[in-house]
């Protein structure tokens, strides 16, 4: 067994993993020290290595004990840093930097240009042997047009909509073409859409804009493919490259290769699973791709004009193109090349990945549970009878059937022309005459049985017409009530409140009929069934409104003179007086 150790010792090679403290670079480093034949540096900005509490005890914290792994405090715009931790190492894997990830210009080109340069540089100083850069695929993306099985040789683009992919793509020349330069070979990998356990981008993103109800939307037509690529993946072809760059030199030095999980699939079936995993609803409501578009430049213009600076705008746009568009690219250089293929499947990462952000699960409250069991506040406002069935879209068949006959009716009335009198006895004459031509059709018509309306189709039974009378008595007599209640002056409120409903109302009416009844159907058929879907943000904004009107009404009745003050204040008195009396 010494002798295996010690064998291993003389074969054990140095490299070092710039960034080995991001989401991708954590993932290399297990990897590389699960592999027993790497002594590893991990390089990052951070002063000193942090281990997280789920890393003590771990792989990782035993390697540093035992000396195969070690830390450097790196900041890639500094050139004698980089040296320093690549000075003995003959494999360098470049990594993202978390720091990068900046709306300063300046500083992301410092990170990610400048960077590459200096990495180079030091590269070529320390004689490093061979050069792993983790790309993207964004850098041949120009967000003006679908790719569907892109290659390696599609270029790129000249214009970037996307600063970062912009930035990423210099530094992904740099390095390739530092290629065969003082002994250095060079590679770059492209993976496509990275997620992951730890993932520290798209996975919190699309979770963040489901806590605020946003991730219910589906930008554009929800059926573009994408290519996600596994965490373990992304690390597992790395370690091919470097291997393949060191057998196969001239096949693989100098080049860039797509990475996938040779899966692609629909993205919001992506969003979809990760969300309802983690106890989301799925998006359901689709929204055309320009119109979600042009509310982010008006956002952005908003921020801009009045220096709010509330959203990263940037994040957004690419969300969105990522969100829209079609990007599948063919991973069969990497295989044949580099000798990849996925260790792990899309689903099972998918699976991992949910586990992992258990922390970020959705909160089970009572609401929760009862959500799909009791009625919603939309169906208790209807009544929950046939007419919420109907308004709520429960049968859609039916619900359309309805709508289109309401509408028709509208027409008939108010749109066609005509008083309401004429237009209802032409109606009933319409129907007396269809009625009595249906009476004479034969019940079959080559072949086709016509089913015929019996006599008791028209008749009603006496508890339906009882009920209906008392619902009309019932409504009269609360009518009188509440007219007798104003003319006697017992509740000011309530009068002041009439007097502005039927005033709104009769401007309403002064205004247009005709409109404010088609208005009226159009909201019944959709608002209903809008809230239903949207109850909680509805409900969060209306508690809102009402508290601003409440302060507003404060902030009114502290500047009303004190005489009419307490005339409002006391106007319930006599009101409650005769309630007690009776």
């Amino acid at each position: 067994m010494e002798v295996d150790d010690r064998f291993l010792e003389l074969n054990t090679k140095t490299c070092v993993v710039l960034g080995g403290r991001g989401f991708l670079g954590r993932s290399l480093v297990l990897r590389l020290l699960k592999l027993g034949k790497w002594n590893v540096r991990i390089a990052d900005s951070a002063n000193s290595l942090e281990l997280d509490p789920s890393e003590h005890d771990s792989l990782l914290s035993d390697a540093l004990i035992a000396g195969r792994a070690s830390y450097f405090h790196v900041d890639v715009r500094n050139k004698d840093q980089i040296v320093a931790a690549l000075s003995g190492s003959s494999v360098v894997f470049y990594m993202d930097y978390e720091d990068s990830h900046s709306n300063d210009i300046y500083l992301s080109y410092m990170f990610i240009v400048q960077g590459a340069k200096n990495v180079i540089n030091a590269c070529r100083d320390c004689k490093v042997r061979r050069l792993i850069f983790n790309s993207s695929a964004d850098v041949i993306f120009d967000c003006s047009r679908d790719i569907l099985n892109g290659e390696e040789s599609l270029t790129y683009p000249w214009k970037f909509e996307d600063m970062l992919s912009d930035l990423k793509a210099q530094a992904e020349a740099l390095i390739l073409f530092a290629n065969d330069i003082d002994g250095l070979l060079t590679c770059a990998l492209r993976p496509s859409n990275v997620f992951g356990p730890e993932d520290t981008r798209l996975v919190p993103f699309v979770v963040h804009q489901a806590k605020s109800g946003l991730a219910k939307l589906i930008i554009g037509n929800g059926e573009n493919m994408s290519d996600f690529t596994f965490v373990e993946n992304v690390t597992h072809a790395h370690i091919c490259a470097e291997e393949a760059l060191d057998f196969r030199m001239v096949s693989v030095a100098g080049k860039a290769f797509f990475i996938t999980n040779f899966k692609p699939m629909k993205f919001w079936q992506f969003i979809s699973l990760i969300l309802e995993g983690l106890g989301y609803r799925r998006p359901s409501v689709k929204l055309p791709c320009k119109v979600v578009w042009n509310v982010l430049l008006f956002m952005k213009w908003i921020d801009e004009k009045f220096g709010f600076n509330k959203y990263n705008h940037s994040t957004w746009a690419h969300y969105i193109q990522l969100a829209s568009c079609t990007r599948t690219f063919n991973c069969s250089a990497a295989h044949k090349q580099l000798g990849y293929s996925p260790v792990v499947s899309l689903e099972e990462g998918i699976t991992l990945t949910i586990k992992s952000f258990s922390h970020l699960r959705k909160e089970l409250s009572l609401a929760s549970f009862t959500e799909f069991t009791d009625e919603s506040k939309a169906d208790k406002l209807l009544g929950g009878g046939r007419v919420a069935d109907v308004l709520l879209w429960r049968d859609e068949k039916k619900s359309f059937t309805c709508f289109l006959a309401s509408s028709l009716l509208f027409y008939w009335f108010f749109i066609r022309g005509g008083t309401f009198i004429s237009s209802a006895a032409q109606l009933l004459l319409s129907i007396i005459v269809v009625l009595y031509g249906y009476g004479f059709i034969p019940p079959n018509i080559y072949g086709f049985p016509v089913q015929k309306l019996s006599v008791t189709a028209f008749r009603q039974s006496d508890s339906v017409v009882r009920d209906s009378i008392m619902t009309l008595a019932c409504l009269w007599n609360r009518g009188v009530h509440n007219a007798r209640a104003l003319a006697r002056g017992e509740d000011w409120n309530y009068f002041l409140k009439a007097v502005a409903v039927l005033y709104l109302l009769k401007l309403l009416l002064e205004r247009s009929l005709t409109m404010m009844l088609g208005m009226g159907l159009v909201f019944a058929f959709t608002a209903f069934f809008v809230y239903e879907q949207y109850e909680a943000e509805i409900d969060e904004f209306a508690k809102f409104f009402f508290i601003g009107i409440m302060e507003l009404k404060r902030l009114l009745a502290s500047h009303l003179p004190t005489p009419l003050m307490s005339f409002l204040c006391c106007d319930r008195v006599p009101h409650q007086a005769t309630v007690s009396k009776r």
